[in-house]
This record gives structure tokens, sequence and C-alpha cells, in this order.
């Protein structure tokens, strides 16, 4: 049974698939990138290359030409999860620190999430537009801890929250949420792949569909169950 009693509770989120109901990146692969970006897609979820190494090539596929057109094609699909609006509405109230933590890419990130008023507190990679294609930038790399070659490095931002000060709990889906899963102290999961792995590991963990089962279980202040 969790308790808050002795540890501030802190949220960590993903973007992609998570706040957003799609992977924005493989939205923007299928409609911009030219053939051949599946298989390095398929490379990183298998983990046979990093996450940096593979989202760097998918971008590095298109001219930069094209950047206002992506913008402006996420901006038209992009779909927010349910509940999202009353989560923050519930952590502000409740005074919970929430961290956006993305593997998505800061110029289609942020024009997202600034209706949101959270642009102060997201992490994500960067992106350089000096060249033909697009370059990403990794602002937020790995720590001396960290040998995965993460691009923006989740679990290295979690520890810079001292694990004896804060109850850490990551919100995620995919392979980019993995690594923050396994020193979270919980996890919320929205999707099979994340799940499966968080049975696999045995991590304390449940599953969401609308972000307002986590306020009842942050209401609760009783912890998840694994299933």
């Amino acid at each position: 049974m969790t308790s808050f009693a002795k540890k501030k509770p802190i949220l960590f989120c993903d973007f992609d698939g998570t706040i957003t109901t799609k992977d924005n990146i493989i939205a923007i692969m299928k409609r911009f990138a030219p053939p051949g970006w599946e298989p390095i897609k398929d490379d990183i979820l298998a983990e046979r290359i990093s996450i940096r190494s593979g989202v760097g090539q998918l971008f590095n596929t298109i001219p930069v030409e094209r950047k206002q057109e992506i913008i402006d094609f996420v901006l038209a699909q992009a779909e927010i999860r349910a509940g999202f609006s009353s989560f923050l509405d519930y952590v502000r109230k409740k005074q919970i620190p929430l961290k956006i933590v993305s593997g998505g890419i800061d110029f289609f990130v942020q024009p997202i999430l600034e209706p949101f008023d959270l642009l102060g507190d997201v992490y994500c990679n960067g992106s350089d537009f000096s060249g033909s294609t697009i370059t990403i930038t990794w602002p937020h790399s790995c720590d001396q801890h960290c040998t995965n070659e993460c691009g923006c490095c989740k679990p290295s931002i979690l520890r810079q929250y001292p694990e004896e000060e804060y109850y850490k709990i990551v919100i995620g889906d995919s392979i980019t949420d993995l690594q923050a899963a396994k020193v979270a102290d919980e996890v919320f999961a929205c999707d099979e792949f994340l799940l499966d792995k968080c049975r696999e590991l045995g991590l304390t963990h449940s599953y969401f569909n609308d972000f307002r089962e986590i306020i009842e279980q942050l209401d609760s202040n009783k912890g998840v169950s694994i299933r």
C-alpha cells in the first residue's frame, strides 16, 4: 500500500501516446518520411538500436523546409487523452509537482502543450533546422548512471529528485518510458507495451485510459495494484 506520509509525490508524465492518444513521431513519419523509415522504427522498439540513434535517423530523413507543415499537421491531428484537463486541475489544486518528460521534439511538443501552461515543466528533445534535413539535439542526455542512449533520458531526470524525499510516479505507454519505470516507485501505463514490461519486471503498476482514473488512485492515497 502506497503512502505519501513520508515522501512527497511527484509525477513524471510522457507526452506522445500518453497525453496525446497517438504517437506523434509515428504519425509524422507516416506522413512526411520517405520509404525506409519503418525498419528504423522496428529496430527501436526491439531495442536493437538506441532511441537516440533511431529518432535521430528518422528525422534526418525529412527536409527542414517541411517544419511548419509538420507543426500544422501535428496541431490538426493531435488528440488530447480524456481527463487531462481535469488531471491538471487536480494536481495544481493538490500542489503535486508534474513534469512532462517526452521523447518527442520541442518544435511540435511545445505548440500542443502551450494552451495548458506547462512549458516551464517540459523536458524533451531539441531540434536544429540549420542544415538540409532536421537534426535532433539532446539537451537531456543520459547521466553517468545510464548507458542506454535514451535521447531525452527519463531515468536521469528522475534521479535529479532525491529518492529519500520524493515518491516518484511515472505515467507513460512505450519504450521511451521503460527505463524511467524501472526507477519509479509506481507506474501508470496506458498501452500494452509498457504494461507487459511492468508485469515482466514485477513493477508496481496499473492500467489507465482516462486521466481521471489516475485522479481516483491519487485521491484514494492507497497505491495501485499490479495487474
